[in-house]
């Protein structure tokens, strides 16, 4: 059967989902919050609801593919500090969703990206964070551990209800004082894993099926040179730079969010 007669989209609309798949792969192996666009251009072309149970596994392609790029910059005692605190943020957002319309599904996420990106820019102009080895600094602390438990929270409860969660967590791994590479690989797992563990909750809430599916294995192979021209970007984007784009695209996503 034709993908785009069963969901009734034209060529136009096809090739919309087709870019935002492709900027999918692009910002999991180099701007990292930059696929809230995607979440855009999916909630655009297709129902609300149904467009979050669409994108998943496209995102978790190129979580893949990110994993195998970045695997060996992962920083695992920054992961197990996060994953209780996500679990319980992902329950959340799925008891949320079974009451929630889109409305305020959008305001809430999109209130949370702009308060998460302020904090941010502030903690920023404070002090300077983390060293040039790509560790994180300070997140052994009593505050760090709380700092993890708060964003870990609300980056389980966005990616549960929007798959919004990027932006949170990136602003997490920068306050944490993470450089460019060991932040593309603790986020590339750690999406991975989390992306994952939500097919379930996705799947039981009838956001995963067979009809999104095969939109999903036309969709999937426009991931891939998304991550090859990520890959190659990202070499070529300085450290203070990389920050900025993760910043404004984190403030384009919740304005997106706010106003659509």
């Amino acid at each position: 059967m034709n993908t785009m007669t069963l969901w009734h989209i034209s060529g136009w609309e096809f090739a919309a989902l087709a870019f935002a798949a492709l900027l999918v792969g692009f910002s999991k192996t180099a701007v990292s919050g930059a696929n809230t666009v995607s979440l855009a251009i999916f909630a655009a072309v297709l129902p609300a609801r149904a467009s979050t149970g669409v994108l998943l596994p496209v995102l978790i392609a190129g979580d893949v593919l990110a994993v195998l790029t970045y695997r060996r910059h992962a920083h695992w005692p920054t992961l197990w500090r996060l994953f209780p605190a996500v679990a319980a943020g992902v329950v959340v957002g799925t008891l949320f969703l079974m009451w929630a319309d889109d409305g305020i599904v959008r305001t809430s996420i999109g209130a949370i990206l702009l308060l998460m990106a302020g904090v941010t820019l502030w903690r920023r102009r404070r002090r300077e964070t983390g060293d040039a080895t790509g560790r994180p600094d300070g997140v052994t602390s009593r505050a760090g551990r709380m700092k993890a438990r708060a964003y870990g929270v609300l980056g389980g409860f966005t990616t549960m209800v929007a798959n919004a969660g990027g932006p949170v967590m990136s602003l997490y791994l920068l306050s944490a004082g993470f450089r460019k590479l060991g932040f593309l690989g603790t986020s590339a797992f750690f999406f991975l894993i989390v992306n994952v563990s939500k097919v379930p909750f996705s799947a039981g809430l009838g956001l995963i099926g067979g009809r999104s599916l095969l939109l999903d294995a036309a969709l999937a192979v426009f991931v891939v040179p998304g991550a090859l021209f990520g890959k190659w970007a990202v070499h070529r984007i300085n450290q203070r730079l990389f920050e900025q784009l993760v910043i404004a695209a984190t403030v384009v996503g919740g304005v997106q969010l706010l106003l659509r």
